[in-house]
């Protein structure tokens, strides 16, 4: 069986129809959900996408692999999916982003060429590489934000597109006469983006994306990774004037909130995307964008499907569809990501299992607890390959695909969040290595510990499903704080660093007994098996020997 690992950037979990949204409809995403399961609580393992898809990509939690921001190097010789899907036979391919900034100072050090297919794969997160573009060609004064070469903006200027950075003049920007008018000023996102649809982001990946298929030989796991609806929050023509403001939902927020708020809470709300997004005018402009952007995506969705189908390929071909994390869009007066409320933390996520076996659980959806990780787990498992429990961290989900109990199931889901690297850590004079947040959260409640000396946050999901009472400072709910930092203090004591030797190899070793002749704590031979001592006892040899 191949797999298709489709991931969308800052994808909301609760915009598309098949999760509920009013408004926007996505009939061949929900087309897919109605073939396979809908997990309805899966969450990501970071609000920020550089941590969340080293996650995403080694099955292990954020401070397991310590890629805890953008742009953080994943450190040489950490275990990728790639890894582990190589060794059982299994190709891993790349098409689209990763986010993946290389530990080229660990590669020097172990002299690891990136030109050799160790290093590039050490380069590439794991992955041989179809194409790779991460999908954010800002520039500045300081040059640009991504370094590599861009395969997208290569395609724009042999499509014609002028200038020397078209993914920022055309694909994400409009036209204002003869200015740009730039999509990353958000006044702009109601414009429509001035290039020719089949030439934006999301249908040239799908491009790539069914070229490798139409080569591929099996079997393989292909990473699709979009970078929409990620900002620049603007999108072509006819997605740009599809919905208007009599399809925004209300924002989910409440001025107590902001009443004596928890100070990181506060500092994000003040800061200038918090303030941005709590103004009407900007959600008036940059909501009916991003459900163009979605609408596009699924559109994009039905060829790639489509595409399958008529090829057969639908037949032998898990599809997963998930995304790095969601977006605020305004919701608890926030922007972006990096809290833990649902719109941040949760992501969609649909599993389509072709096999018969999966039959029994078409249609269904699953409120488990889970993680991103376990999609990690579960591509492993679903190529029949070893998921190595001392490595992974991660649980399969194919028995929820095939109607079988899981052995354990999760009791509580954990995301982290380093902000060290955020304005915030600045403006409340934390120091980085205090930095950091921790979610757990079961069905009914959610707990976000934080480092600094900080109170806990606390909401009560079954209660306040909207999490907008936060009870962390509440006395009557210390109770309810105190269980939840015992599920975070049992994870925290989890083995997450003895990588290199498993639970069975200590099990066979301790089978197989003391063999080397290591005699401690005995004060004569009768006390020891002969065959241990017998190296031990006996004449002197001759001091020399001729």
């Amino acid at each position: 069986m191949n797999i298709l690992y489709i991931m969308f950037d800052q994808l909301r979990f609760d915009y598309l129809s098949c999760a509920g949204h009013p408004f926007l409809h996505t009939p061949n995403i929900d087309r897919l959900a109605a073939k396979g399961v809908r997990f309805t609580n899966a969450y990501t393992q970071s609000p920020v996408c550089g941590a969340a898809r080293m996650s995403a990509y080694t099955g292990r939690y954020v401070s397991s692999h310590g890629a805890q921001w953008n742009g953080h190097p994943l450190r040489v010789g950490e275990h990728t999916l790639g890894d582990h899907l190589r060794a059982g036979g299994v190709g891993c391919w790349l098409v689209g982003k990763t986010h993946m900034r290389a530990d080229t100072a660990g590669m020097e050090r172990l002299g690891l060429s990136p030109d050799s297919i160790i290093g590039a794969r050490q380069a590439e997160c794991g992955f041989d590489v179809w194409c790779r573009d991460d999908g954010l060609w800002a520039e500045g004064p300081g040059g640009f934000y991504d370094t590599k070469r861009s395969p997208y903006n290569e395609y724009l200027k042999a499509k014609g597109y002028g200038g020397t950075n078209p993914w920022a003049d055309f694909a994400n920007a409009a036209r204002d006469g003869d200015q740009v008018a730039s999509g990353w000023f958000m006044i702009n996102a109601d414009r429509p983006a001035n290039i020719d649809e089949p030439d934006s982001e999301t249908p040239w990946l799908t491009d790539q994306a069914i070229s490798f298929i139409e080569q591929a030989a099996g079997p393989w796991c292909a990473h699709v990774s979009y970078i929409k609806p990620h900002w620049p929050y603007i999108v072509p023509a006819p997605y740009h004037e599809m919905f208007g403001r009599e399809d925004i939902i209300p924002p989910v927020r409440d001025t107590k909130e902001l009443d004596d708020p928890h100070p990181v809470y506060a500092a994000f709300t003040q800061g200038q995307i918090g303030r941005s997004f709590s103004r009407d005018v900007v959600r008036d402009k940059v909501i009916p964008a991003y459900m163009g952007l979605v609408k596009q995506c699924d559109d994009q969705m039905g060829r790639l499907f489509k595409y399958l189908e008529e090829s057969g390929r639908d037949q032998d071909t898990m599809i997963i569809i998930t995304s790095d994390h969601g977006d605020y869009l305004g919701d608890h007066w926030l922007g972006e990501k990096d809290l833990f409320h649902a719109p941040s933390v949760k992501v969609p996520l649909i599993v389509f299992d072709p096999r018969a076996q999966a039959t029994p659980t078409r249609g269904q959806t699953c409120d488990a607890l889970v993680e991103a990780i376990d999609v990690t787990a579960t591509i492993i498992d679903a190529a029949g390959c070893n998921a190595p429990a001392h490595i992974i961290e991660g649980r399969s989900l194919i028995p929820y695909l095939t109607g079988e109990v899981p052995v354990t199931e999760r009791v509580f889901a954990i995301s982290e969040y380093d902000y060290a690297r955020h304005p915030v850590c600045t403006t409340l004079g934390i120091a980085p290595r205090d930095a950091r947040l921790f979610m757990v959260a079961t069905h009914d409640w959610k707990l976000v510990h934080c480092e600094g000396g900080m109170r806990p946050m606390l909401f009560d999901l079954k209660n306040d499903p909207q999490e907008l009472v936060d009870l962390g400072a509440d006395p009557a709910y210390a109770r309810a704080r105190a269980q939840m930092h015992a599920h975070l203090h049992d994870w925290s004591l989890r083995m997450s660093q003895r990588v290199t030797v498993s639970d069975a190899d200590i099990a066979e070793a301790l089978r197989q007994g003391n063999q080397t002749g290591v005699l401690l704590g005995l004060y004569e031979a009768s006390e020891a098996p002969d065959a241990l001592s017998h190296r031990y006892r006996g004449p002197v040899p001759p001091r020399f020997e001729n």
